[in-house]
């Protein structure tokens, strides 16, 4: 089973500038499952009250269609492609709503935010081929992209045919953004077990996606709470120290120079005595080789509902070329250890040309470190811009052969997968 393979992922929470809906007591039905178009029940106590409401003003009519209609309806999304620049257009009257301050903003409990999800996967099989690989097994990619990012993985095994559980809450907020703990438990023997969890930020917007937005404070009640409110503004300085260390930042260790050099050398021909002569050790293969692309027209489809392509669709499309560039590298079925890292640094509109490059960029036994690089390509312009950089660690069957870079670049994708590894590492 997929599983079996799973190690406990790095503790990083990754950034994901996504647009929030204003404060903590609206629908809670979250926008990132609906439009990952999940068959799901939402669990809220004020919630329940309103579908009940309207189950009994509607005999005849589902909840979950009316769910999202009303999810749109507070946003301001259209409902149809075609009226989508009117609504954003009638959304602009919305900025009179934003909160000037924090201060003006009412405090929110944690409890307020919490909700729970289901996803019926052994009570409704007609919807679990859509969650089965060839393998027989849940295909994990269906999954990120319902949880919409990973922050730790549990040695727990996910069964294709037992219902699944995710529940969430807000754990800690900043001025313009929040920290949101989600957890996914799986149905056995009549008791919900925990599988993963995932921790993530998000960043509140202005009604156009313009500008960023205040959220309420959040105000812990217990001791417990407060421990969790703590590791949020730890989680915070650690995304800011990892950023200032990047390797687009700042130049190399003197530890990672000389790994770097080493590997430099080993590719030497003894024969000459040219730097330009490099040939390939045994075992190896050059990181040029060691890569997969992939191509996708972005349909308004998989559009959310500020009329952006869906962050869980593209985390998906990313794990899955991750997943094949890993398979084609190992020769094997290849099992994921780590998502890490996942880093939306601007979104994508609906019709452009995404262009995905997955990457092995480390490798060390029978452990494959995968970078995917997401961009958009503007037909118009020429422009390449971008969007998304996703770190995904695998672990194959055998042994598979050391990757070694060839230029400056390389070697710097090298080491970074090299840190990424080695942290993860740190956590198993």
């Amino acid at each position: 089973m997929l599983a079996a393979r799973l190690y406990t992922m790095r503790k990083l929470p990754s950034l994901l500038a996504r647009t929030l809906v204003s404060g903590t007591n609206g629908s809670p039905l979250l926008p990132d499952m609906a439009e990952g178009h999940l068959p799901i029940h939402v669990n809220n106590e004020l919630f329940v009250a309103w579908c009940q409401q309207k189950i009994d003003e509607h005999k005849s009519r589902t909840v979950c269609p009316e769910v999202r209609s009303r999810l749109r309806d507070i946003v301001g999304a259209s409902t149809n492609w075609r009226d989508h620049v009117q609504a954003m257009q009638e959304r602009k009257a919305l900025h009179t709503l934003l909160a000037k301050r924090q201060e003006d903003l009412p405090p929110r409990r944690m409890k307020d935010s919490y909700l729970e999800v289901l996803l019926p996967l052994g009570s409704q099989p007609e919807i679990r081929e859509k969650y089965l690989n060839v393998h027989n097994s849940v295909r994990f990619g269906r999954i990120l992209e319902d949880l919409d990012s990973l922050g730790d993985l549990c040695k727990k095994v996910i069964y294709p045919d037992c219902d699944i559980k995710f529940t969430g809450n807000v754990s800690w907020v900043g001025k313009t953004s929040m920290e949101v703990k989600m957890h996914m438990l799986q149905l056995h023997d009549g008791d919900y077990s925990p599988v993963l969890d995932a921790t993530f930020v998000m960043v509140a917007r202005d009604p156009e996606n313009k500008r960023s937005a205040f959220v309420n404070p959040l105000v812990p009640e217990s001791p417990e709470e407060e421990e969790i409110f703590k590791q949020g503004e730890l989680n915070k300085l650690k995304r800011i120290d990892f950023s200032t260390a990047s390797l687009l930042k700042m130049a190399p260790t003197a530890e990672e120079r000389n790994v770097i050099h080493d590997l430099f050398l080993n590719t030497l021909d003894t024969k000459t005595v040219s730097f330009r002569s490099r040939i390939l050790p045994p075992n190896s293969v050059w990181m040029e080789d060691a890569k997969l692309k992939g191509l996708q027209i972005c349909h308004p489809q998989e559009r959310n509902i500020f009329n952006r392509i869906f962050g869980g669709f593209l985390m998906r499309k990313a794990f899955e070329l991750g997943w094949a560039t890993a398979c084609s590298y190992g020769c094997s079925r290849p099992f994921i250890v780590s998502v890490d890292d996942i880093m939306f640094q601007r979104p994508v509109e609906v019709g452009s040309m995404l262009l995905l490059s997955g990457q092995v960029c480390y490798t060390e036994k029978n452990y494959i470190q995968v970078r995917v690089h997401s961009e958009v390509y503007d037909a118009n312009t020429r422009e390449h811009h971008t969007t998304n950089i996703f770190h995904f660690t695998f672990m194959s069957e055998n042994e598979v052969p050391r990757v070694v870079p060839k230029t400056y670049g390389e070697s710097m994708l090298y080491l970074d997968g090299k840190r990424h590894f080695a942290a993860i590492m740190k956590e198993i």
